[in-house]
């Protein structure tokens, strides 16, 4: 049944084309935004949950909840 649906719709192959465009497009804008970051950024948001909100480390022995 959805062979016969595909078959009456006209252009279908272009929403294939679209799609694979779309996505390439997006993926290969994401990659390079992840390898244009600074280094140095990328560590300081890393290092963001194991730093409690008064600035102290956490591993450091202080309390990691109220």
């Amino acid at each position: 049944m959805i062979q016969n649906v595909l078959r009456e719709i006209g252009g279908v192959g272009l929403y294939g084309i679209i799609s694979v465009l779309l996505f390439f497009t997006v993926f290969s804008t994401a990659m390079w935004w992840a390898f244009s970051q600074r280094k140095q950024l990328l560590n300081q948001m890393g290092a963001l949950p194991l730093v409690a909100d008064d600035g102290s480390d956490r591993e450091e022995g202080g309390k990691t909840h109220e």
